[in-house]
């Protein structure tokens, strides 16, 4: 799911034209090595926090069908993530980081949410909502300043962005589908003469001659009354 998010992200920048210009657009840590090697303008978008969403969090299992009605498994309950990222812009002048920075903070505070074109894998396949929130608190327990000095840099102009993102539950398949059934047949010394026994099953069915069969009315012994009273055969 983490590495669908990153996605998710990197297409909603691209769309908005950040960082553009032939810049690019990096989810590496921001460190000393990293802006060494940096030859062009940059916007680097730091997965530095991962928490669960506890509130959000339920219980049980899903049944999932196809068109037709058939089952297909059973969806364990999904769990929510907060995901934060630091963001931040990289040039040779502190103008035009900024000016790159203005930006992203433009395209990210006005997505509240990241649209069903920008999702793949597992976020696609949920149909669930992935929100977005810029520019708000740190992360609770972490200032800005220890994030940098673990990083091994100064301190530097940044967007913390959140996303809220679902994590799909197990997935646990169904067999398929019962269309034969079963045939009971004797020993060959005991079934001379004897037809198979066939279990009765109410429903359609696609065996023909074997397996389970549409059930019909059984005629009633002779002298016997049906239920609901009627003449005697």
């Amino acid at each position: 799911m983490i590495h669908e998010v990153d996605e998710g992200i990197r297409r909603l920048l691209v769309d908005a034209g950040v960082p553009g210009g032939g810049g690019e657009l990096a989810f590496d840590p921001p460190t000393k090595e990293w802006t060494a090697r940096r030859t062009a303008p940059a916007v680097s978008v730091f997965l530095y926090d991962i928490r669960e969403d506890r509130a959000r969090r339920s219980s049980g299992s899903l049944e999932v069908h196809d068109d037709d009605g058939v089952l297909l498994g059973w969806r364990g309950p999904t769990r929510w993530f907060v995901l934060s990222y630091l963001v931040t812009a990289w040039t040779n002048r502190p103008q035009d980081e900024h000016r790159l920075l203005s930006q992203a903070l433009t395209c990210l505070v006005r997505t509240e949410k990241l649209a069903s074109r920008w999702l793949t894998g597992s976020l696609a396949e949920l149909g669930l909502s992935v929100a977005l929130e810029a520019a708000g608190p740190v992360s609770e327990g972490r200032a800005v300043a220890d994030l940098w000095s673990a990083l091994g840099g100064e301190l530097k102009p940044a967007i913390d962005l959140k996303v809220t993102s679902p994590l799909a539950g197990e997935w646990t398949p169904a067999g398929p589908p019962v269309t034969e059934g079963v045939v009971l047949r004797a020993l060959p010394e005991h079934a001379a003469g004897e037809a198979a026994r066939r279990l009765r099953y109410e429903g359609p069915t696609t065996a023909e001659g074997e397996g389970f069969a549409v059930t019909r009315p059984r005629p009633l012994p002779t002298g016997r009354r049906p239920r609901g009273g009627g003449p005697i055969r």
